[in-house]
């Protein structure tokens, strides 16, 4: 066990004087207040014009409860996240490759397995994660839809938000909510997030920036969290056809008017070889590092807080 722990610790040194040398990548978190928004079909999209404007991409599949990456790309993945924590497995050896070499990764139930690992091994898996930012660009976090703390959790680590928002009366209501409890969260920090707002399934542009400004004027004026407009995409049928012929609307059909606002949107978020800078800076390992931490340290509380009534029932007992 011993030589296992020295070994291990070993590898760390060894990964971890490499990454300090290595870019960091930029890390999107896409989400959604509710599900069926299209929140997978914006992540997957904005990853094939991101791949088209020459960036090196990978999205990490973070709804654990379903797989809608790999069915949209019609590809299944050998391996998932968990085969990275349990099986040994590198992080090269995970990575699935669909369609215009856009990578993705396959969350599985990986991320809430870290929390009950030693501290030697979560460094490792950490350090295995910072090699993503030798391999891409661009990660894309897809989220779950809703506010479950796991998505709370990705969120708050995230320097970078898109949510996405449709005009159905229980999507923007919805969209507020996850607001709220994010805002609230108090580990959220305004200061060094930025969200970012997609109107999706809308009739036209004036549609969407209607929805935008909505959302953003509730957000305003009850929770003094700014919002920025990415811009709107419309209803498309050709988008629904993608989706059951399995691949992304911008390679099965790039004359879609959905497609354009793909484009858009991606200039939008790349507009030059150096954008976003401040969001790039942190890169996957401190991405994980926040979700684990944090995580950890919200274990130990409750196991405090947990004795501490047994304890002062002992006390009480004893005096009495």
């Amino acid at each position: 066990m011993a030589d296992q722990a020295t070994k291990l610790r070993r590898i760390i040194k060894n990964t971890s004087s490499a990454a300090q040398t290595r870019p960091l990548a930029r890390v999107i978190t896409v989400t959604s207040g509710k599900g069926g928004v299209g929140k997978s079909n914006v992540a997957i999209n904005l990853a094939i014009q991101f791949r088209k404007m020459g960036q090196r991409v990978i999205i990490l599949d973070a709804d654990f409860g379903l797989a809608n990456i790999e069915i949209m790309f019609g590809t299944v993945p050998k391996h998932n996240l968990c085969d990275l924590i349990y099986q040994g497995k590198n992080i090269k050896e995970i990575i699935t490759w669909g369609p215009m070499g856009v990578g993705f990764i396959s969350g599985g139930s990986g991320i809430s397995g870290m929390y009950n690992l030693s501290r030697d091994y979560l460094v490792y898996i950490i350090v295995n994660l910072a090699e993503l930012d030798a391999i891409a660009d661009t990660i894309i976090v897809d989220t779950g839809a809703g506010i479950s703390d796991a998505v709370l959790e990705f969120l708050v680590a995230s320097g970078e938000i898109i949510l996405v928002t449709t005009p159905e009366p229980t999507s923007i209501t919805d969209s507020y909510s996850l607001l709220k409890a994010l805002n609230h969260h108090p580990r959220f920090s305004r200061t060094d997030t930025v969200i970012k707002t997609v109107s999706n399934r809308v009739e036209s542009e004036a549609e969407g920036e209607q929805l935008y400004h909505k959302l953003s004027a509730v957000s305003n004026r009850y929770l003094k969290l700014p919002l920025t407009y990415l811009g709107a995409i419309p209803q498309d049928p050709q988008l629904a056809k993608a989706v059951m012929q399995q691949l992304p609307v911008s390679l099965a059909n790039p004359s879609a008017k959905s497609v354009r606002s793909f484009e858009n949107i991606a200039q939008k978020l790349c507009p030059g070889q150096g954008a976003s800078e401040m969001v790039r800076t942190r890169g996957m390992a401190a991405f994980f590092s926040h979700i684990i931490k944090s995580r950890k340290l919200e274990n130990e509380a409750e196991l405090t807080s947990a004795k501490e009534p047994a304890s002062i029932a002992g006390r009480t007992g004893t005096s009495g």
